[in-house]
């Protein structure tokens, strides 16, 4: 079993955005952010772990302080044997920070792809194309360090749509005034 530092350093080496969510988040409102995270199998060698799932990105009820996100969800408890409070100040410590707002991940489905990564990923790129779906990224990282991975990819997808959530909230509040 990996400490969490060995876990964030794999996840930092070996997480992969293969596809972005083209639609941007939204900037007053909560956004569900679809994703499909591929894994290579660490049981059956030459086979994929799919994982799918939704970060939900909540704006707080209540004012949060700076720095202080809330993760659900993410199994950091039964899978890295630590707390919300540790994983926290994990991130506090080495400068890594998420804007102040609650991050729920609900994992839809576990399976397994017959095939190895490469090949998948281009199943669920192709998949995705074809669906266009803007919605959902693709995500490509080590299993034992998902909730990393799955963390990488959402905040990423923060950082893309901080410029244009400025320049809605300017815009709103010109129109109110």
């Amino acid at each position: 079993m990996m400490n969490i530092q060995d876990s964030w350093e794999k996840a930092l080496k070996h997480t992969r955005v293969v596809r972005p969510r083209a639609q941007e988040l939204e900037t007053f409102s909560d956004t569900e952010i679809s994703y499909i995270f591929l894994a290579e199998a660490l049981v059956n060698a030459g086979d994929t772990i799919v994982r799918k799932g939704q970060v939900k990105v909540e704006k707080p009820a209540i004012i949060l302080p700076s720095n202080l996100p809330q993760f659900d969800g993410f199994d950091f408890e039964k899978e890295l044997h630590t707390n919300q409070d540790m994983i926290t100040n994990f991130f506090l410590v080495r400068g890594v920070t998420f804007p102040s707002l609650k991050y729920n991940n609900k994992t839809n489905s576990l399976n397994i792809y017959e095939g190895h990564v490469e090949k998948a990923i281009r199943h669920y790129s192709d998949l995705l194309e074809r669906r266009e779906d803007v919605n959902a990224g693709l995500i490509v990282g080590s299993e034992d360090c998902w909730q990393f991975s799955v963390l990488i990819f959402t905040c990423s997808q923060v950082a893309r749509s901080s410029n244009s959530d400025i320049r809605r909230i300017i815009e709103r509040f010109r129109k109110d005034n």
